[in-house]
């Protein structure tokens, strides 16, 4: 099996729990790992209606929990108990895009120093990367948050694996890895690219999540907006193709593909690329719904 074939087939789903997605469902392969967000224009317990509908579906869904939207300690107990009932072990933490937290937790480092006296069932969280930097956060803030939340998962004795931001520069990258990892950072990575978007889906997704999140958004992230609305959509195959050599090495075990909910174009483009074809631009029967 070639390298990108490996990473494409090992693809994690993110959807957005939003009213569009269920028109979208039945295009998600069998069994498929699904991660399922955070909005701050919604609730976590919007998030978690998500996941349940996705157990229900066969799925094997992961919900964000965002630390700066969790309450209290208590709301953080009823949300675990909530995911454990549902079967699911693993969650995604996020330190959430609200203006103030809405209880205790300024950041995901703190609600993971919580878990050391909260019941749960959880065996495995993901955390969040930033190789192309961040536009409100410092690198040097970022890499020692990182290497903190690598510490605090061992200590809980929980697997963890990162997964990155949305990224278009293979080179960057590499060098953030490499120099992550040659200063001790060792957690799997999943490598965060963008799926099959086009420009007018973009915009209604955004004024779905409200204009505070949208701009938000566009502020932290206007290189990558701008990348996908270039003529003709984006097509992460590229990106693929120039990480995937490297995979082992680096121990880039996945892909989290960020599909926007354009889950039927965004799969297409992934079986596209692993039977070695382009899929070509966004179908649009598709991308105007």
């Amino acid at each position: 099996m070639h390298p990108h074939t490996n990473l494409l087939t090992r693809a994690r789903w993110e959807l957005i729990p939003l009213r569009n997605l269920a028109e979208q469902l039945p295009f998600l392969p069998p069994a498929s790992s699904v991660s399922v967000t955070a909005s701050a224009s919604k609730t976590l317990e919007d998030t978690l209606e998500v996941t349940s509908e996705l157990c229900a579906l066969g799925h094997r869904p992961v919900p964000h929990i965002a630390a700066r939207m969790v309450a209290s300690r208590s709301h953080l107990e009823e949300l675990l108990g909530h995911v454990d009932s549902m079967g699911c072990h693993e969650i995604f933490l996020v330190g959430g895009d609200v203006t103030s937290p809405a209880g205790p937790f300024d950041g995901a480092v703190g609600l993971l120093e919580a878990l050391r006296e909260t019941a749960h069932s959880l065996t495995s969280i993901g955390v969040t990367s930033y190789p192309e930097g961040h536009a409100l956060i410092t690198d040097a803030v970022l890499h020692e948050a990182l290497h903190v939340k690598q510490v605090l998962l061992a200590e809980l004795g929980i697997e963890g694996h990162a997964a990155t931001q949305m990224c278009f520069d293979s080179k960057a990258i590499l060098n953030w890895l490499k120099s992550e990892r040659d200063s001790g950072f060792a957690l799997p990575l999943h490598l965060g690219i963008p799926g099959v978007v086009d420009a007018a889906r973009l915009a209604r997704i955004g004024a779905r999540l409200g204009i505070g999140a949208s701009l938000r958004y566009l502020r932290k992230n206007a290189g990558a907006v701008r990348r996908l609305l270039r003529p003709g959509g984006y097509d992460p195959t590229n990106l693929v193709h120039r990480i995937a050599p490297h995979a082992e090495q680096l121990d880039i075990t996945g892909l989290h593909v960020f599909t926007f909910n354009a889950v039927a174009d965004t799969v297409a483009w992934r079986n596209a690329a692993v039977a070695g074809r382009r899929s070509g631009a966004p179908r649009a029967s598709i991308s105007k719904r």
